[in-house]
């Protein structure tokens, strides 16, 4: 192995430990700004689920994240408590009848996923990164896709996350068994542009994605995505 060779591998080793860093460093400010300027909603929410639905205002799932590590995911709690053993499980339909009603404007508005500024500054998640799944949903990716996504915190917001912002709908429009079709048709994109991200990842790609992320949420069928990064596999379907 020549040194040259070696040089190469520890300067991407360490260009890839100060984007980590520099990651982390904005996480806790942006987390830290937003739990402080967003707390007066979080305690309407809040109180608003308290007194609505089964009484809980959280909802804790165990999730995959960073290195194949289990971690409990912050979310307002939108469903029936026993939401992942009836029904269609850890699949979520347009118009699941396990959604309740204030539920259902928090999932629309992506108000529920707030909570998971607390995760950001748990260490847990980052801002920007693959979208953690749960085990099941998790295990049917390829095990080198895997190893390859995960290698990076999972992120509120994300590639797949923007793309697949639509996937409720997509999946109610099935005639079959939905998550048949999740695990055949959409896990497999999903992969693919989880993949893209690791590629591309950087500060830069990081700061596009919050800035498309607030945009998609106001204009829901745009497709700004495609027109900034170019090489973004495109949608099939």
């Amino acid at each position: 192995m020549s040194s040259k060779y070696i040089n190469e591998k520890l300067k991407i080793l360490e260009k890839l430990m100060m984007y980590k860093f520099s990651k982390r460093v904005l996480d806790i400010i942006l987390a830290l700004i937003t739990l402080i300027a967003l707390l007066p909603l979080f305690i309407v929410v809040s109180v608003i689920l308290r007194f609505t639905g089964e009484g809980d205002s959280f909802y804790f799932q165990e999730r995959i994240g960073e290195n194949n590590k289990y971690f409990d995911i912050w979310k307002f709690a939108t469903m029936l408590r026993d939401s992942p053993n009836i029904g269609t499980g850890m699949i979520t339909l347009q118009s699941d009848p396990r959604v309740t009603k204030f539920g259902s404007f928090l999932r629309k508005s992506k108000i529920n996923e707030l909570p998971q500024i607390i995760n950001v500054l748990k260490g847990d998640m980052s801002i920007v990164g693959p979208r953690p799944t749960v085990k099941k949903h998790y295990e049917s990716y390829p095990l080198k896709t895997r190893e390859e996504i995960y290698t990076n915190k999972p992120g509120i917001t994300g590639i797949a996350s923007i793309v697949f912002r639509d996937e409720e709908s997509l999946l109610s429009l099935q005639t079959g068994d939905p998550f048949e079709y999740y695990k055949d048709v959409i896990m497999p994109f999903k992969a693919k542009l989880e993949k893209w991200y690791i590629n591309n990842r950087g500060m830069i790609t990081d700061l596009l994605l919050i800035f498309i992320t607030a945009w998609v949420i106001l204009f829901s069928s745009s497709q700004l995505h495609y027109k900034i990064f170019k090489d973004l596999p495109k949608r099939p379907f």
